[in-house]
This record gives structure tokens, C-alpha cells and sequence, in this order.
């Protein structure tokens, strides 16, 4: 008698839209969503004023703990912080999966495309050089991202938007807005070099609801979309011959799909300053978790990211305290080692 095996796929109904997804998906989303309450509930109780794991679900859920100040440490300084680190590494994950699927490079992330460089020199200028006021840092890092993307485009334009070029002319754009950025840290005044280098090592320090709900809004527009696009992003990622032969019109979706991409990365670095790694790390365990089908793959990066990047701002509250580590440093030591081998792996293939 033959057996037959279970197929690894099953394909989710939403009106008119229908979402292939690994059948993993669902269990590891699952054990990923009670790992990333259990960090939020230990990163919260941790500080120099600790607070039970029992009674911050308590204060979360709006029972009475029998202490007035559990209610205003939690929702006054320790939980929009963790909330931002979630959001914003949530964001840069979705960014890296994108980028990674247009460019059909493993290796890709926001960085590479220099859409977080053009976002550091342009908030490192207005710090150091110009008299505008702090709360204006988010609009302008955002704009100087928008504005660098879209000079590497028409850069690398040539009859088309090719993968290899837009990677090439991204990393040189790139390594001329980190130059021009540096040397505005040695020529600037100290005070405000000192403190566009505590912007550049990426931190949720002093993190609020405001910063909260821009990135609520931001993200809820920017997920749908690559969710909604998750077929598309599918099917350049065969090539572009293939997906033209398919009737994509591949130049239009990949504008857009880099448009989607930047827009997330450009938003986690004008709220959290420059993190790396996470946008390359958490798509790379996300898809051996779930497979390379990008339904499942983009809300599995996004979870996985905004884990990663909660566990990393906890070990940097934690590993020199009462002082702390930037979690943008954190993340680069736990991604740096991982890009160590995943280079390594490619390599040897």
C-alpha cells in the first residue's frame, strides 16, 4: 500500500485575497508570541525598582496590585520603551525580508541599500549643525531616507531596476552619506556630537506613547501592504524573465515593494536611531522556521524581529547595570557573529 505524505502547504481564504503558508506556520508563530509575552513581562518587572512578573500582568491587565506605583512605573517608563524596541525591530525584520526577496540576495538588509545611512546624516546635520528642535529628529531622519532611496533608484536606473545595480550604487551612496556623517562628528560642537552619537548607536532610551502610537500607525498601513504584496514579492523572487513571462510588470511592483521597504526602515531609525542586523538576522530564522513563501514569511519576521530586539534591550539593561547598554550595540553583537556565518555558509555552498 502507498503512502501518501501530507502536503507542507495549505492556503488561507480572506475574501478575495487567498495566503499560501507553510503549515508550520501557525505552531512556531505561536511559541514565538508566548516567548515574546514572557521577555515583555521579565523586561518589565526587571529595573532598579523590581516589580513581580505576577504583578505587572496584574498592572498590564488593570487589576489592583496594592502599590500605587506599580501602575506608574509600568506604563510610565518601562513599557513604551519595550513596546518601541518590539515595534521598531518588527519593522526593520519586514524591511530585511522585503529587500532580501527584490534583490534575491540573502545577505541584504537595510543598510545595504544605504536607506539607513541617508537617515543618520540627515538627523546627525540637524544636530550637530543646524538650530532645529529635537521632536523635529523623526520627520527629518525619515525624510533623509525617503531622499536617499530615491536618489539610489535613479542612479541605478538603466532601462530597469536591476537587483545587482541597485545593491552596488546602495552600498556607494551609502559609504559616502557614513563618510559625510563622520565628518560632521569631528568638526561639531561636543555637546552635540555627544549627543548625535548616543542617536547613531541606536536606543529606546526615553522612549514614550507618542513614539508608541506613530509606530502603531505606521506599521498597521506598511504590514498589510507587504502582506497584500506577499505573492508578488513571491514571484520575483524567481527572476525576472520568468516573472514578466507570468505578467508581472516587474519594474512597477519592485518600485513599489522598495518604496514599502524603505518606508519601514526609515520610521524604526528616526524613532530608535541606527540599529543593524536585525533586518538580516530575523528574516534568515524566520525562514527556516516557515519556508520562503512570503505569506507566512513576512508576519513570522515581524514577530521574530520584535522579539529579538525586546531580548536584546533587556540584556542591555541587564549586563552593566544600573548603567546601559544602547540596545543598537546589543543587536550588533548578537547579529555580527550570526552575518559571520551565514558569510561562511555561502562560502562553502
Amino acid at each position: 500500500m502507498q503512502k501518501t505524505t501530507k502536503p507542507i502547504w495549505h492556503t488561507l481564504r480572506v475574501g478575495r485575497f487567498s495566503f499560501k503558508q507553510d503549515r508550520r506556520m501557525l505552531p512556531v508563530f505561536g511559541v514565538l508570541l508566548l516567548l515574546g509575552i514572557a521577555i515583555l513581562v521579565t523586561s518589565v518587572s526587571y529595573g532598579d525598582f523590581d516589580i513581580s512578573p505576577l504583578d505587572v500582568l496584574k498592572t498590564i491587565l488593570g487589576m489592583d496590585t496594592g502599590n500605587s506605583r506599580h501602575e506608574l512605573v509600568v506604563f510610565t517608563f518601562r513599557l513604551p520603551r519595550i513596546l518601541v524596541a518590539f515595534l521598531v525591530g518588527s519593522a526593520l525584520s519586514v524591511s530585511g525580508t522585503i529587500l532580501q526577496g527584490i534583490t534575491r540576495n540573502p545577505l541584504a538588509d537595510p543598510g545595504i541599500l544605504g536607506v539607513t545611512a541617508g537617515a543618520s546624516l540627515a538627523a546627525v546635520a540637524t544636530i550637530v549643525w543646524f538650530d532645529v528642535p529635537i521632536e523635529w529628529l523623526p520627520f527629518v531622519a525619515f525624510g533623509g531616507a525617503l531622499l536617499m532611496a530615491l536618489t539610489i533608484f535613479a542612479v541605478a536606473w538603466k532601462g530597469g531596476s536591476a537587483p545587482v545595480r541597485l545593491i552596488l550604487v546602495g552600498v556607494g551612496l551609502g559609504a559616502v552619506a557614513t563618510a559625510l556623517t563622520n565628518l560632521m562628528l569631528v568638526f561639531g560642537e561636543i555637546n552635540a556630537v555627544q549627543e548625535a552619537t548616543v542617536w547613531l548607536a541606536g536606543s529606546v532610551y526615553g522612549s514614550n506613547w507618542q513614539h508608541v502610537q506613530t509606530l502603531v500607525v505606521w506599521l498597521i498601513v506598511l504590514l498589510t501592504i507587504s502582506i497584500l504584496m506577499a505573492r508578488q514579492l513571491n514571484t520575483l523572487g524567481l527572476g525576472d524573465d520568468t516573472a514578466r513571462g507570468l505578467g508581472l510588470r516587474v519594474e512597477l511592483q519592485r518600485v513599489l515593494l522598495l518604496a514599502v521597504s524603505v518606508a519601514l526602515a526609515a520610521v524604526a531609525v528616526a524613532v530608535a536611531g541606527t540599529i543593524g542586523f536585525v533586518g538580516l538576522v530575523a528574516p534568515h530564522i524566520a525562514r527556516r522556521l516557515v519556508g520562503p513563501s512570503h505569506e507566512g514569511l513576512i508576519p513570522t519576521a515581524a514577530l521574530l524581529g520584535g522579539v529579538l530586539l525586546m531580548l536584546a534591550d533587556l540584556i542591555g539593561r541587564w549586563v552593566i547595570s544600573p548603567s546601559e547598554l544602547p540596545v543598537g550595540v546589543v543587536a550588533a553583537m548578537i547579529g555580527a557573529p550570526y552575518f559571520a556565518y551565514l558569510l561562511y555558509q555561502t562560502r562553502n555552498k
